[in-house]
């Protein structure tokens, strides 16, 4: 009897099976990828305040076993290791953690002035990297980052986490949908009334806790706050600024910090879009904002929420003022909408597991992430502008090399 046929549909999906195995033998970067079904090994370098928020969000995710810890403070290590996978190795040199060939990714989730040393050693050692937001401390490393990472052809991603939350997808077909009209200004602020530091037991332990309030550590109040809004500007005009002015100052938190508890810039973006970024460490009012105007309408983004107001043109109450065109009143800006996002009964997840699930999928998918080394580039580059008019009073303008 005859052998039964193949149908094409059956013929197409096994060859393409078979050349997608092919492809992962090929190459040795995937030579030794967990298969689908397998979790992914992880290990953390840095298990701070922000470390160890990662690692209990890590402890819901089948997908990952976090197996690995690094912190140079004894505290913070032993409150990573208490929430990673039992039996979990604890490591103070983030080099001997990078030596585990048996860990497939690691995230870095330290001081900014680490960044890049720690991102190069994990390429070097052939791990997919979370590298947490700003990417780099300066304009130089964030240029090199790119190269290694495009030579090295592993998946690194950034944690700027709003670019994976539905509700900035929502706000983003908004402005493709035409919504708002012409948009020409985002008004992003980061605001705290605190003075922004951790306890510090022993006095010699003060820079390493607190190197937020350090320059030689970090940017700031831009690198470390406000970094979330530039990078969702450029996500929301898919660019770059092109220049950056800046005023910054420290007028009210006089303790011995050399970092800016207060900063305004102003980023021009292609087109003449504007974008006010401000960051304020002596009042929260309106903590967290991001409004983007538009001559039809504004958006106002908050933490997990956005409203969209209507633009009104109603001078039904008459003109004062023949000369300016000054009304009695001018109705603008009624009662905010709530913009709606995602599925009707979907659970809206904490952003950061968007971006982690995102991370995992594009390993084992061997896909670009979304928050990826170009991204991050301009991302950092964007801060350091900000920064270096802030101090010099002068603008910064974005040279060609940055882009390369």
């Amino acid at each position: 009897m005859a052998a039964p046929s193949t149908s094409r549909r059956q013929f197409i999906s096994t060859g393409l099976t078979a050349a997608a195995g092919l492809s992962v033998i090929a190459n040795p970067l995937f030579a030794a990828r967990p298969k689908a079904a397998d979790k992914i090994r992880l290990g953390i370098i840095g298990t701070g305040s922000r470390g160890a928020g990662l690692c209990t969000l890590i402890r819901e995710m089948p997908e990952i076993a976090l197996v690995a810890c690094c912190d140079t403070i004894p505290e913070n290590l032993q409150k990573g290791l208490s929430l990673a996978e039992k039996g979990a190795k604890g490591y103070s040199d983030y080099r001997k953690l990078l030596e585990d060939k048996t860990l497939d990714a690691v995230i870095i989730a330290t001081p900014l002035y680490l960044h890049y040393p720690m991102a190069v050693a994990a390429i070097q050692a052939g791990k997919h990297i979370y590298l947490e937001k700003s990417m780099t401390y300066d304009i130089p490393q964030a240029i090199d980052l790119v190269k290694k990472v495009r030579d090295s052809k592993l998946v690194f991603q950034i944690g700027y986490q709003y670019r994976y939350y539905g509700l900035y997808h929502r706000v983003k077909e908004i402005i493709k949908e035409n919504w708002l009209g012409k948009i020409t200004h985002f008004e992003c602020q980061y605001n705290r009334n605190s003075n922004w530091r951790f306890p510090v037991k022993d006095p010699k332990m003060e820079r390493q806790i607190n190197w937020r309030m350090y320059r030689e550590y970090c940017g700031g109040p831009l690198s470390e706050l406000c970094a979330h809004e530039i990078d969702v500007v450029n996500y929301l005009v898919d660019s770059h600024p092109t220049k950056v002015v800046g005023l910054g100052s420290i007028n009210y938190w006089k303790d011995g910090r050399d970092t800016y508890d207060n900063i305004r810039t102003i980023y021009d973006y292609p087109g003449g879009v504007k974008a006010s970024v401000t960051s304020v460490l002596s009042n929260a009012y309106n903590g967290y904002s991001i409004r983007i105007l538009g001559d039809k309408a504004t958006v106002e983004i908050l933490r997990d929420k956005a409203y969209i107001y209507a633009e009104s043109t109603n001078n039904a109450k008459g003109t004062v003022d023949g000369v300016t065109g000054a009304t009695l009143a001018v109705t603008t800006q009624g009662k905010g909408v709530e913009v709606a996002y995602g599925k009707p009964g979907e659970e809206s997840l904490e952003p950061t597991v968007y971006a982690l699930q995102d991370f995992i999928a594009c390993i084992k998918d061997k896909k670009r992430p979304i928050s990826n080394v170009e991204t991050g580039r301009d991302g950092s580059i964007a801060i350091h502008m900000g920064n270096a008019a802030a101090d010099t009073e002068t603008v910064q303008i974005w040279k060609p090399e940055y882009s390369v």
